[in-house]
């Protein structure tokens, strides 16, 4: 068996603003709540290696991994995978982006397989994956629509 997600936002903003913020490493963790830190291992061209480290869990665990990360800004997607697995036997990632009316749709596909020795199982991974994603959507969200307002709102000259 293995796992699957797909989430998606719309998020008033422009693509370019999206993808800019959303594709800026060191600065995830002032835009997820979940990320404590990024360290940027190595740059090869458009791939990107970095660790990530999160927030301790409700047990007190912090949890890191190392993943790589492939930018596509003219075909608007980025593909990434686990480098580091731990619990999961593999996790791919795929991140699009399309300008629609009102701003920018950002998809999210998750597909992914849990160790047989990990905690939990496909199932309870999919479900976890699926409620934090749209959390982190929304702030996700919220954060770039904030930028953009600002930005917007620079750019008016006084009167």
């Amino acid at each position: 068996m293995s796992g699957h997600t797909e989430n998606e936002i719309t998020i008033a903003a422009p693509l370019d603003l999206v993808w800019d913020m959303t594709n800026d490493l060191e600065n995830w963790p002032q835009l997820f709540s979940e990320y404590a830190a990024v360290e940027v291992l190595k740059r090869e061209g458009q791939k990107t290696t970095f660790r990530l480290t999160m927030h301790p869990d409700d047990n007190g665990k912090v949890w890191s991994w190392v993943s790589e990360r492939t930018t596509d800004r003219q075909g608007r997607n980025v593909r990434a995978r686990r480098v580091e697995p731990g619990p999961f036997q593999h996790m791919d990632i795929r991140w699009e982006y399309s300008e629609v009316p009102g701003g920018t749709r950002m998809h999210w596909r998750q597909d992914f397989a849990m160790r047989p020795d990990a905690p939990v199982d496909d199932a309870w991974m999919t479900d976890n994956i699926n409620r934090n994603s749209r959390v982190q959507l929304e702030l996700i969200r919220d954060k770039i629509e904030q930028r953009d307002r600002e930005r917007r709102s620079a750019a008016v000259p006084a009167n």
